[in-house]
């Protein structure tokens, strides 16, 4: 059986390469990690992943891309996948984003960038160690 998954969207590429680094070598033997450029590119990758018998975890997300935003994605997300556990890791996402994404997608959690990996990988392990 496959390892859960952790998907990490952000539409910078450097972004996604960090948290990928971070997230896998502190936590590799709990899951695998995947990313994705683009929100809708992170709803293709999910229904991929399901469809192929792959449990999408947790997702962190920025907030502030092109094309739909963070708690936008979040929302959709929810509706088919409400068990996903959701992190928004922004630098400029705003307090009323921040509150339609805890009230229509259970939101888990927030991190401002930049990130404090300590306190990622912390705040990960506590939404992990739930499941």
């Amino acid at each position: 059986m496959a390892k859960p998954v952790v998907l990490c969207v952000d539409d910078e590429a450097l972004i996604l390469d960090s948290l990928k680094i971070q997230i896998k070598k502190e936590l590799g033997a709990l899951c695998m990690v995947e990313t994705a450029e683009s929100a809708n590119e992170a709803l293709e990758i999910v229904a991929e992943l399901y469809q192929e018998g792959v449990e999408v975890v947790m997702v962190l997300c920025d907030w502030l891309m092109p094309g739909m935003k963070g708690d936008e994605f979040f929302v959709e997300l929810h509706q088919s996948h409400p068990h996903i556990i959701k992190i928004m890791l922004s630098g400029q996402a705003d307090h009323a984003a921040i509150a339609r994404a805890q009230d229509e997608a259970n939101l888990h959690g927030f991190m401002h960038k930049p990130w404090d990996q300590t306190e990622l990988i912390t705040l990960l392990k506590s939404k992990l160690d739930v499941l």
